[in-house]
């Protein structure tokens, strides 16, 4: 099941109409083919009901919502840049515009991620602690933030966009090169982490001067995962303790000091390392000041039940958020990084944000945006799957299941809604149901329910 986009033609969602009292919209989206189809009914005022009832409790308030998107990496914006002007339109439409899924969050990698086409920082100069020579690449300045106006000039909501680091120039690190295994030279506090700590602030005022600012800002992509992933990988290995310590000395002072009223996320890896990672950060108070949530990976969510991380983190620390700050289908496996069409991918996204909405997460982040038939570029070789695949020589772009499913929530459920209570009349085991129910600001209730 896909759609397939040019520059001509592409399906499109009508603005969402609240429904007349009494009465509801249902959004149904299904293997057999259907996507996003609209239809409407009445409410029964009888209480018979034969089958499964689930009974909502809007007294029952949990956590609010901060959104739903995507990542616009380098790969993701030659993908899209690789379309011609129409068809681009209609690949960022069907993302941000009122006639697509209305994502809010945007990710962005500060500098080069595995998924660019070249290694690279934003100053190669060594031992420049002033960042003299900081500079934004072409892929910022010639491709993301177009990208971004143009996005932001489309979206009837405030888009919030987030960056993360994946690693420093070379000079900074350990090991002498933004590929592979390597630590941030020296230790919080010194003159390595202080310009680290710039390194950020200059990457906002660069962005400011383009009319674009951003929400947060996430400490370090994945800082365990360094440790694990192949050599050319670009990364900074952090422990919890160091992250902690550069937020004290270092990172945390050099946000508040600066102009830009930046948040800051921690972690930005999988949860397997929560609550750990939490009690050590944020049981230092400061560093507690300074962080306004935490960014989790989906990677290993299969290794912990949420409730053993997620949840137990929120118990301990209520007043920092949760955010799902990247997944993606296709990594790692013996079939095809990119597989056209396939429901249970998009199956995989809906049970997954179904499951950490119900485990106090606000919102979750897909990786690329868009990607080539090859789950790419990537210079690195490291090929996963995406909601929309492009085939620049053909002008079209594929809308695939993911794509459909992450609209279930991103277009339904805007900024500052709120979880509300949910009860389900009994266990249906057979029919695998997975629920959550939300109220939006405009009072308006959202109930997402997928049969899996």
């Amino acid at each position: 099941m896909v759609c397939v986009c040019n520059a001509t033609y592409c399906d499109t969602l009508d603005p969402v109409v609240l429904p007349a009292l009494g009465t509801y919209v249902k959004y149904e989206s299904s293997k057999a083919g259907k996507r996003l189809e609209r239809s409407e009914g009445s409410f029964q005022r009888s209480l018979h009901a034969p089958g499964l009832l689930l009974t909502l409790n809007v007294s029952t308030m949990y956590q609010h919502v901060k959104g739903f998107g995507g990542s616009l990496s380098d790969a993701a914006a030659l993908n899209i840049l690789g379309l011609s002007r129409p068809a681009q339109d209609n690949l960022l439409r069907s993302y941000f515009s009122e006639s697509g899924i209305e994502y809010n969050l945007i990710r962005l990698p500060m500098a080069c991620s595995d998924f660019s086409v070249r290694p690279y920082s934003y100053d190669d100069v060594p031992h420049d602690y002033e960042l003299k020579h900081f500079r934004l690449a072409e892929e910022d300045l010639k491709m993301k933030i177009p990208l971004l106006h143009r996005a932001s000039a489309m979206s009837r909501r405030p888009l919030s966009l987030y960056a993360s680091p994946w690693t420093s120039p070379a000079w900074m690190k350990s090991n002498g090169d933004v590929r592979g295994k390597g630590m941030l030279k020296g230790q919080a506090g010194d003159k390595y982490h202080k310009t680290w700590a710039n390194y950020f602030i200059k990457f906002l005022d660069e962005y400011a001067k383009h009319n674009v600012t951003f929400w947060a800002v996430t400490a370090q992509n994945e800082p365990l995962a360094a440790l694990l992933t192949p050599p050319q990988f670009p990364t900074i290995a952090f422990t919890a303790a160091q992250q902690r310590d550069f937020v004290v000395h270092d990172l945390g002072p050099a946000l508040a000091r600066s102009p830009h009223h930046t948040r800051l996320i921690i972690l930005d890896d999988q949860r397997i390392h929560l609550p750990h990672w939490a009690k050590v950060v944020l049981g230092n108070a400061t560093a507690a000041h300074y962080v306004a949530g935490m960014g989790v990976h989906w990677y290993l969510d299969g290794i912990i039940p949420a409730s053993c991380s997620l949840e137990a983190t929120h118990k301990l620390f209520p007043d920092h958020f949760l955010l799902y700050t990247e997944a993606c289908s296709g990594f790692i496996t013996l079939r095809f990084s990119v597989s056209l069409g396939c429901w249970e991918r998009g199956d995989h996204y809906s049970h997954s944000i179904l499951t950490v909405l119900n485990h106090f997460v606000a919102g979750w982040t897909d990786w690329n945006l868009a990607l080539d038939l090859e789950g790419g570029p990537n210079w690195v070789k490291n090929y996963v799957d995406s909601p929309v695949i492009v085939d620049s020589s053909k002008d079209v772009f594929y809308k695939q299941p993911m794509f459909y499913h992450m609209g279930h929530f991103s277009k339904f459920i805007p900024e500052g809604s709120r979880r509300v209570g949910l009860h389900s009349s009994r266990r249906c085991l057979i029919c695998q149901l997975e629920h959550v129910a939300i109220v939006r600001p405009d009072g308006a209730l959202v109930l997402v329910v997928l049969n899996r």
